[in-house]
């Protein structure tokens, strides 16, 4: 259904008021199993509700289930976080977020578009990171994504094609800035682990 931009938005629309209520919880369920794409629920908030409204509803879903993951994640531990990430990557991810660099590394993995960010949040759990540090840091580095999402999506709406090939563009080039920095940061923390 959310693939199917007008259904979507009919089916949102349809609770009136409400509806708000209803795209915020799909946008915390999308954060609480991370095989949902993100970017499809973000995308299509911007259909729905425009750029602003969008980026605003996302936002608190997303703090809603940060917030969820991450407390889920440090009660009921390595149970739950198996559900959804494979061991060796928990591992990896956790001698990452223990590293002096944790903070540069979450912000670079929670800012880079197609980083499986909502994984990272049941690995961060884990890790003694304070989880309001987290949930901050994280936060300030999904925003621009949000935005841009809901951004491609109200001008899919409005059929404003030209902006949604500048953002698109916009958006590759930051994935392949991310890359260059990611793989920077890997080579870094490598020597610190």
């Amino acid at each position: 259904m959310i693939s199917n931009r007008d259904r979507f938005r009919e089916f949102i629309l349809s609770y009136g008021n409400k509806g708000v209520l209803v795209f915020i919880g799909f946008q915390i369920i999308h954060i609480l199993i991370p095989v949902i794409p993100g970017e499809v629920v973000q995308i299509a908030g911007g259909y729905v509700f425009g750029t602003l409204a969008g980026s605003i509803y996302m936002v608190i879903g997303t703090i809603v289930g940060t917030i969820i993951v991450f407390y889920a994640a440090q009660f009921i531990g390595y149970p739950i976080v198996k559900v959804f990430v494979n061991p060796e990557k928990i591992e990896k991810f956790k001698a990452m977020l223990n590293s002096s660099k944790a903070e540069i590394a979450i912000f670079i993995m929670m800012l880079v578009p197609g980083f499986p960010k909502d994984t990272l949040i049941y690995i961060a759990g884990l890790t003694p990171i304070m989880p309001i540090r987290f949930i901050v840091i994280s936060l300030v580095a999904r925003t621009p994504g949000l935005i841009g999402s809901a951004f491609i999506g109200a001008s899919i709406h409005q059929k404003d094609y030209k902006a949604v090939i500048i953002m698109s563009i916009i958006t590759i080039a930051v994935i392949a800035l991310g890359y260059v920095l990611r793989k920077h940061l890997k080579t870094n923390l490598r020597g610190k682990l």
